[in-house]
């Protein structure tokens, strides 16, 4: 059995929540070495997992030989630490999103070119089985021609769980770069562009921060995206569901409805216009809420990727052009006119 080494870049709540247990989960792997600019909690999350610790991951990449990398840090940093990963020669698992700018974002697909190394960007909505579910029905004809539709992913906010609290760099601009709509939309849109099977080319955002005090980016967004077939439909991200999380997704078509995650006791509702109701139990999707930590399978897929050198299902471009739909979102929103997406 092939052993890879991991090195985790961050350790804060996505770090302890996701990446480090399911990759002690993963028989494949061994956490070799941990790095958090606070010197405690990398020592205490490396003695946890029997691995190094380290303040600075450029220290990390000259004392270690490892094979992946889990970037795991504020977004401004996700680019030149991935980039640094790469030229180490380590496989990258970027959290999202992927960068805080196109340029940021080809640097580091060239970076993963140049070293012969696979990219991943951890948008685990894709892994979901009410979301592969519905895409297979989709591609299968059954609902018709899509025409529509909307999805949200909210909740309370980064300071229900972030390891800093309201002092997390998810609240300030020149770390975050974005806010909910960083966080959570762009999950949003990478699910769609999956689901549809198709791109969007025109976006008109409204971004908004009119929830929360004190901090630097925006906290609830709406969008409305077309794609290039001309299906409409709304995204919205929000850190202002302060009572409950809605992770919700519903696709309009010709003979049908698909509604993902908005029902509590099911996955997915079809829903025919023959008057015809299927009804999936796949499973909860993941949340943040108590119990609800269960595997992306972000993770399994990226270690099945480097050890069967296979591109992973969201690579570096695959990640860009998610990203590239949230900037035009919010530049749709200072400039107060539709925006095309970037291709």
């Amino acid at each position: 059995m092939t052993q890879l080494k991991v090195a985790v870049i961050g350790c804060g709540s996505i770090a302890q929540n996701r990446h480090l247990l399911e990759y002690e989960a993963n028989d494949n792997v061994d956490i070799t070495a941990v790095c958090d600019i606070v010197e405690e909690r990398a020592m205490v999350t490396a003695e946890a997992f029997g691995a190094h610790s380290y303040t600075d991951y450029k220290d990390l990449f000259n004392k270690e030989e490892v094979d992946l990398v889990s970037v795991c840090l504020p977004n401004n940093l996700h680019a030149p630490v991935s980039i640094a990963a790469l030229n180490a020669g380590a496989h990258v698992l970027c959290e999202k999103p992927m960068a805080t700018s196109r340029q940021e974002a080809e640097e580091m697909i060239e970076a993963a070119e140049r070293n012969n190394k696979k990219l991943m960007i951890g948008h685990n909505q894709r892994f979901v089985p009410s979301h592969q579910k519905a895409k297979q029905l989709i591609e299968a004809g059954e609902i018709g021609k899509v025409y529509s539709f909307r999805t949200t992913f909210g909740h309370g906010g980064p300071e229900g769980w972030s390891a800093d609290g309201m002092e997390s760099w998810f609240f300030k601009k020149d770390e975050a770069f974005i806010g909910a709509m960083g966080d959570l939309g762009v999950h949003k849109s990478d699910l769609l562009r999956y689901i549809l099977g198709e791109e969007f080319t025109e976006a008109a955002g409204f971004v908004e921060n009119n929830a929360k005090q004190n901090i630097t980016v925006d906290d609830n967004a709406v969008c409305i995206l077309r794609t290039e077939s001309g299906v409409v439909g709304t995204l919205t991200a929000s850190w202002a569901y302060n009572a409950g999380e809605d992770n919700s997704t519903v696709i309009y078509g010709e003979k049908g409805i698909l509604r993902m995650e908005d029902d509590p006791a099911y996955s997915l509702i079809a829903q025919y216009s023959t008057g015809e109701t299927v009804k999936y139990e796949l499973g909860q999707i993941q949340s943040n809420d108590a119990g609800g930590q269960t595997s992306t399978g972000v993770i399994d897929h990226f270690v099945e990727s480097v050890l069967e050198d296979k591109q992973p299902l969201i690579d570096g471009q695959e990640g860009m052009r998610s990203l590239e739909v949230i900037i035009a979102a919010l530049e749709s929103s200072e400039s107060g006119k539709i925006t095309k997406v970037e291709k």
